[in-house]
Formats: C-alpha cells, structure tokens, sequence
C-alpha cells in the first residue's frame, strides 16, 4: 500500500490553482485544476531539456534528453529482493528493472527522432547502479555476461559510448570480487569489442560528454565531470586533485570505499544547474579518514544548483552539513528504494533554514512505507513520496518545472506539476 504524505503535491503549482490532497490519495474532483494533471507529459521538443528520474523500486536511473536531441543514461540500477523493507518493484516484477528502464527510455527516444543512446554514465558499480546478477539472470547472446539492469538497457538499445569509473583495468583502489561488479565489467570489456567507445570518466573534463547534433546551436548546455575515484575538479579548467592519500600510506582497512569513488557529474544550461553523485559519502569513519568526506569539497565546486540529487539516497553516511551548505538546490529529488532511504537526520538537514535561506522541497521517486512512517515528521513535507520525478527546463535554461509522473503503469500520467521556477536564485 503506497503512503501519500500529507503535503502530496500540495502548493507549489504555480499559476494553475492549488490542488488538495487527502492523507492517502486525491481528492479527485480537483484534479483538473492543474493543467496537465491526469494527461500524459508533453514529448520532448527541440531547445527543452529534460532530466528523468525513472521509478522502478530497484535503484537509481536517471535519464536526461539535452536541447538538441542528445541522450545520457546515469545508472541502471537492479536491486534483486522482497523483503518488506524494499520498495515494491514498478510498475511490476512481470520484466526485470533493466528491462522497464530499457522501455522507459526507448519511449523518450521517439521524440528525438532516434534510436541509440549517445552515453550511458555508471556512478559506481553497486547493483542497484549497475544491476544485480545472481544465478538466474540470463545469459546474453554468445555468454559472455548475463542480462541486469545495464546490461538488460543496452539489449534493448544500442548504446554509443559507455563510460565508467574504472575502465578498463577496474584495479582502483583494488579488483572487486562481487559478482554484480564482475557482471558488469564483463559487459563493458564486450561491449569495448563490439563498437561501443567504453572511457572511464575524466574528472574535471566538461569535454567528454558533449551535445552530439547540434553543439553550436546550444552553447550555453555543458556536462562537467566533478569528481571520480577520489579526484575532484579543481573548479577552473579541466584540472583535478586528489583528495585521496596515496594507497601505498592506507593499509586495505582505510582504502576508500566504492560509493567514495562514485562519479559525480554537473549539468549546465544557461543560468540552470543540476547534481548528481551515485552514493558519493561524507562519512570519515569518526574522524580517521578525514579525506572520505568526498561529497563536501564536490559540492563546494559543483554549486550552487537548481537541483540536486540525494548522494546516496540520503543514508545516514551522506548528505551532510557541508553538501547541503554549498548545494542550496532549490528542488531536492531522492532516489530511493529502501526502508533507510533517508535518514532522519537528513531530511532534517535538507529543510533546515540554518544551512541557507530560501524556499526548497524534496521529492522521492520510491519511498517506502517503513520510511515514510520512521521520518513522518518531516516525510510528510515532501511534495511527492513516489512516482518518476521529471525535470523539464525551458530553452535557454531560464526557468524549469517539476513534473511527477504515475510509475504504477507504463507510459503513466503526470500526477503532480510544480513551477515554474526561475533558474538561478539560489546563485
């Protein structure tokens, strides 16, 4: 049973009316005072850009359509399991995640007029990025690896150019050995030999991810690597530093973790500003490893944004003082999936008017009951507790509204709409 909080999509529809909510659902009869309520999301067009926040249940995945057609997949989480402390899969467990983001994304390709991913971006290579691979996850075509999350999306939809952060030797800081990870390395080093340009990310590079169409037309839209596998853009330039010590000085019990080593990237089109880190962390295990908070310094270059994603689905270990300080997203979008997805603390941390002033609201693609009622103090201020979260910025990056779309079915319908909202203000 999904639980609605008592601010669902309540009071930010500007321009359109206010929309009342009960506890637990609609009060439908005012549904049609929003427009575009209960239709379908327009279809991208030319000079829009659009980010997506998919809603499976299983992980992250966040789908973004640039101002010229050009098309980037971060994550394509698959978290295998049922227990009651996971988000119920959607729209349903009759295909596998992989596959309802493989869907998912071939729809928002339709508009574009095309049929390929130009970039497929993984943060880091836990599996609810990358996709879970257990013994029952079919074999590819040929065996070479088995169908998940990123791999179940390439089957579906050729992908141009893969990127990571460890290919091709995936050595740093040592060999995973989990079979999620080796899954997907398997994957990559195929897909390497098989036509796909397979890079590991660049941090500080704004040149690696580029608009593939029409670059000229759209000048003022970049992508800026921030940060991946501990080296983090020096803020001028393509320059980066190393905030990580030396292997050689750490004994294995301090080497930095893999969500430390997440890729983080800042998308830019005109005055509009977006985040998004994997499962970057804060925490310096009590002081002794100073140099794991990594999201900090990150978001000290990165911001301030318009909006933000959650590191790390607002665990415990992330999110902290520093990230929310330097951010000041005015639109806070958590990718969750499990009963701890967020903390307490980190809502309390997100809505608090110490760390900035102004105006800001959080939305979550997949909040669990057990969460939802662990943190209602605050949970029931979030504008939307499930659904795919979707960004749309006008052309130019002026300004930029939030829709929430029904991830219970397939190609649903826009539930909530919020904005618009100038880009900007918080800079």
């Amino acid at each position: 049973m999904r639980r609605w909080g008592r601010r669902e999509f309540l009071g930010r529809a500007v321009g359109w009316g206010a929309v009342a909510l009960s506890a637990r659902g609609w009060c439908g009869a005012t549904l049609a005072k929003v427009a575009g309520v209960g239709e379908r999301p327009a279809p991208w067009r030319r000079g829009l850009l659009d980010i997506h926040h998919i809603a499976t249940g299983r992980g992250n995945s966040l789908l973004v359509v640039g101002p010229d057609g050009t098309t980037v997949l971060v994550d394509a989480g698959a978290k295998a399991g049922t227990g009651k402390d996971l988000a119920a899969q959607t729209p349903d467990a009759s295909l596998r995640p992989g596959q309802w983001i493989g869907r998912y994304v071939q729809r928002q390709l339709r508009a574009t007029g095309r049929v390929e991913l130009d970039y497929m971006w993984m943060t880091h290579l836990h599996d609810d990025h990358v996709g879970t691979c257990t013994a029952e996850s079919p074999l590819a075509e040929g065996g070479a690896y088995r169908l998940t999350g990123a791999s179940d999306v390439a089957e579906m939809v050729r992908v141009r150019t893969l990127l990571d952060r460890g290919y091709p030797e995936y050595s740093y800081p040592s060999a995973p050995t989990d079979p999620s990870a080796l899954n997907y390395m398997a994957f990559a080093r195929w897909s390497a030999a098989h036509g796909v340009r397979v890079q590991r990310v660049r941090a500080g590079s704004a040149r690696q991810v580029v608009l593939q169409y029409e670059p000229e037309a759209f000048g003022q839209f970049a992508v800026r690597n921030l940060a991946v596998n501990g080296e983090v853009w020096a803020g001028e330039g393509e320059e980066a530093r190393a905030l990580f010590p030396p292997l050689r000085e750490l004994t294995r019990e301090q080497y930095p973790t893999e969500n430390a080593c997440s890729a983080a990237l800042r998308l830019e089109y005109g005055r509009f500003r977006y985040y998004n880190g994997g499962d970057l962390t804060c925490d310096t295990r009590y002081g002794t490893t100073p140099w794991m908070d990594v999201e900090t310094p990150v978001a000290r270059v990165a911001g301030p944004v318009d909006v933000a994603a959650l590191n790390h689905h607002g665990y415990y270990d992330a999110d902290g003082e520093g990230y929310v300080r330097a951010m000041r997203a005015r639109v806070w979008v958590l990718q969750s999936w499990h009963a701890s997805h967020p903390a307490l603390a980190t809502l309390d941390r997100l809505y608090s008017p110490i760390l900035y002033k102004g105006e800001r609201d959080v939305l979550a693609t997949n909040l669990v009951e057990a969460a939802a009622l662990a943190d209602a103090r605050l949970a029931d201020r979030m504008l939307s507790q499930q659904g795919h979260v979707v960004v749309r910025v006008a052309e130019g990056g002026a300004s930029y509204e939030v829709l929430v779309v029904d991830d219970s079915v397939e190609d649903g319908r826009i539930k909530g709409r919020f904005g618009p909202f100038v880009s900007g203000v918080n800079t």
